[in-house]
């Protein structure tokens, strides 16, 4: 089992992207549930033959949909190791949460926090942007609220984030209990970056209206575009208006390991939490989301649930006096830490930040590709590794959507679709390590073809 998935990534090359799945092989995950036993030669034939085969893909260079990591081989291993452990990292006193502690205090390192710092390993930057809301709620309405709930106090909480920014920021806003409302979304300007003045005026309004801000999210990386907010000036105004001040990094945030780009990431230093994802471009193998907070004990005030069955000892297996289920939701936890570890220690941030320029270049080169073709426009400037082009022609939204899915269903590669200013783009997000120039032109050239098919289906009819 263990050569036969080796042998995918090594030869990834030699299969299609993506390929749609046969209406034969689907109907066999319909069965019903197994009563006897099988033969494990013949479940792992199974998996090589109806499972593999039809997987998302992102593992091979040709992947540029949403922004998903390649993963790399010390992962995998890490990951059979983590399951032959089969640790719970929610508590008690073994190495495994150690290995999480020492990834906490190598990101201080990276991100300048103090030692206060705490951080906690979770499924992906989504969950980590939910426990950055909770933390910051906490901190303006007092830990009562975790007892007596948001109802119980008059304070109407408000937060800011941009129009680029995620999704998810609305949904911690709606899981918080706060509601979507809450959120006030401030226009972007014409870079992808929050308006700083607009911010501020919204902050005034605001205030004057009786609410009480209590956070602002800065988007280190936008989903759509890969745009970098000004960072210090956020800072700045969360500083000035005493509110909590989160970083929403799963797109960005790790290029500080990149010499070239981290000098646009600066203000991220003066955060009071990130939330990050290993598993882009840390290529660490799914799932590698993590929250660093700046305010260790606030953090664990807002998790923290004493429990007469999680009793602390002063020695034992159930020694320790903070165990990482007191910094988030989850008492049951995987051995996340192990796969990140073994991808910093055989790589180190040195590889991984020339790994991130890389793929940086890699959309430059593609944004110059596209500025010297008549068939294709940009349609946002490129400011990391994503690049939002469609090609032109009539009824463009459709022709573009069209595109996308010949692209998909012919193998070559797999670039997602987004709305940039009302219009439907092809969104290359180039993040996987494996991914080379020649990459980039079968992507293009497959544009162009589909294109061109397109059109002239268009005129024959």
């Amino acid at each position: 089992m263990l050569d036969d998935i080796l042998d995918y990534i090594e030869n990834i090359r030699d299969r299609p992207v993506w390929q749609p799945i046969p209406d034969n092989v689907r109907a066999r995950f319909h069965e019903a549930v197994p009563t006897g036993p099988a033969d494990l030669a013949a479940v792992h034939d199974e998996f090589m033959r109806n499972i593999l085969p039809y997987t998302t893909g992102n593992a091979h260079p040709g992947f540029m949909g949403w922004v998903h990591g390649g993963g790399n081989v010390p992962g995998i291993l890490a990951e059979m190791l983590a399951a032959g452990l089969n640790a719970n990292l929610g508590g008690r006193d073994h190495m495994p949460i150690e290995v999480e502690r020492q990834i906490v205090h190598w990101l201080c390192q990276v991100f300048e926090f103090p030692d206060s710092t705490s951080g906690l390993f979770v499924t992906g930057t989504s969950m980590a942007n939910l426990l950055g809301v909770l933390i910051a709620r906490t901190r303006a309405l007092g830990v009562e609220v975790r007892r007596k709930g948001v109802g119980s106090t008059e304070q109407r909480l408000v937060a800011y984030a941009s129009a680029a920014a995620h999704g998810c920021i609305a949904q911690a806003m709606d899981l918080s209990g706060l509601g979507i409302e809450a959120l006030h979304v401030i226009p972007s300007n014409g870079f992808g970056q929050i308006d700083i003045d607009a911010l501020n005026l919204a902050i005034v309004q605001d205030r004057i209206a009786g609410l009480t801000p209590f956070l602002v999210v800065g988007n280190a990386g936008t989903v759509d575009t890969g745009a970098i907010d000004a960072l210090a000036v956020l800072a700045s105004i969360a500083r000035r208006e005493k509110i909590w001040f989160h970083v929403d990094g799963a797109i960005g945030a790790l290029a500080i390991m990149a010499p070239d780009i981290a000098p646009r990431l600066a203000g991220i230093q003066e955060a009071d939490s990130i939330a990050l994802d290993f598993h882009k471009w840390g290529q660490v193998p799914y799932d590698a989301g993590f929250i660093l907070v700046r305010d260790g004990t606030l953090h664990r005030d807002t998790f923290a649930s004493p429990a007469a069955y999680l009793r602390r000892e002063t020695r034992g297996l159930a020694a320790g006096a903070s165990w990482p289920c007191d910094f988030g939701p989850d008492l049951s936890r995987g051995f996340r830490a192990l796969k990140t570890w073994f991808t910093l220690k055989v790589y180190g941030t040195d590889a991984l930040g020339a790994m991130i320029s890389r793929t940086c270049e890699l959309a430059r080169y593609l944004e110059i590709k596209i500025a010297t073709s008549c068939e294709l426009e940009l349609l946002a400037p490129v400011s990391l590794n994503i690049v939002c082009f469609r090609h032109r022609g009539d009824d463009i939204d459709r022709l573009n959507a069209k595109i996308v899915a010949d692209l998909h269903e012919s193998g070559i590669a797999a670039p997602s679709t987004t709305i940039i200013g009302g219009r439907l783009a092809i969104r290359a997000a180039i993040v996987n390590h494996r991914t080379e120039p020649r990459d980039i032109d079968a992507m293009l050239n497959a544009v162009l073809k589909f294109g061109a098919a397109a059109a002239a289906t268009s005129c024959a009819a």
